[in-house]
């Protein structure tokens, strides 16, 4: 048995119906999510109470 080729699959050049609102679906929500986390990142990105810390150099490994 082979793996179908693009070509073979029936709706390789066009989406109808239900497929069609489904891919809209799928990218609209990851758009929405997208933009949630991008919000939440811009407005609680800047951390006021920060504790600072000092860099350590190399880690000795045995």
């Amino acid at each position: 048995m082979r793996e179908p080729s693009l070509d073979q699959i029936e709706d390789y050049n066009t989406l109808k119906g239900e497929k069609k609102r489904i891919v809209w679906a799928v990218i609209i929500a990851g758009l929405i999510i997208g933009v949630v986390f991008a919000t939440a990142k811009w407005v609680y990105g800047n951390v006021d109470d920060e504790i600072q810390t000092e860099k350590i150099g190399k880690m000795p490994v045995r």
